[in-house]
């Protein structure tokens, strides 16, 4: 396949959307909110718009990367800003098609050549550990209360900026900002889907709720 991947142009807004959409539906809970995730995090101050990414086949966005800023402090109160991306979507008849690592593997090269120290996120790790993210524990990264979630995933932009000390992640709110009725009437302007269980649900419920000793 010809993927060809560049920025996101306002023109593409509602298409990305859509494929957010499609691309999340049912995955994780019946129905998602992924897709005014991205919609609101446009506007959001910790956007950054030279990360948010589209793949493009035959004239056709099938995916799409977007970044938010974060950062880590430690019990000394110094702070390291860092970048965290997600979502990341694709298309379900192109998933398993290596898109999504396209697009991974591109914007970590160029948070690289913009000096971005660490990239931190949410995600399960047999999809992320093939591109260099390790478990947070391995780096003394934790949450806010001190523990160290499965999910939590760390990649080194800057080998060993993380060294001698224990940091606690701090996300943007834009990920804490979505409300239920907010989801529910932004989902109203979509063509109806029906929300139903799938296991993959289940599986993220365990994920989500694990943590490493």
């Amino acid at each position: 396949m010809e993927v060809f991947i560049r920025n996101e142009r306002e023109i593409d807004y509602r298409e990305v959307e859509e494929l957010t959409r499609e691309a999340f539906w049912n995955l994780y809970v019946p129905g998602c909110d992924e897709h005014y995730l991205v919609h609101i995090m446009r506007s959001h101050p910790d956007f950054l718009p030279e990360l948010s990414f589209v793949a493009v086949l035959n004239g056709r966005i099938v995916g799409n990367i977007m970044y938010a800023k974060s950062r880590l402090v430690n019990d000394t109160g110094r702070s390291i800003d860092t970048i965290t991306f997600g979502p990341v979507s694709v298309l379900p008849e192109f998933q398993r098609k290596g898109i999504g690592s396209r697009l991974i593997l591109h914007t970590v090269e160029i948070a690289d050549s913009l000096n971005h120290k660490a990239i931190v996120i949410f995600g399960h790790p047999h999809n992320y550990c093939k591109h260099g993210f390790v478990g947070s524990k391995r780096v003394n990264v934790c949450d806010s209360d001190g523990r160290y979630p499965y999910s939590l995933l760390v990649l080194e932009l800057e080998k060993g900026c993380l060294d001698k000390y224990t940091w606690k992640y701090v996300p943007s709110d834009v990920y804490s900002n979505i409300t239920e009725k907010s989801t529910l009437e932004f989902d109203e302007s979509f063509e109806k889907k029906e929300k139903c269980f799938k296991p993959s649900q289940e599986e993220f419920a365990i994920a989500s709720q694990a943590f490493i000793e």
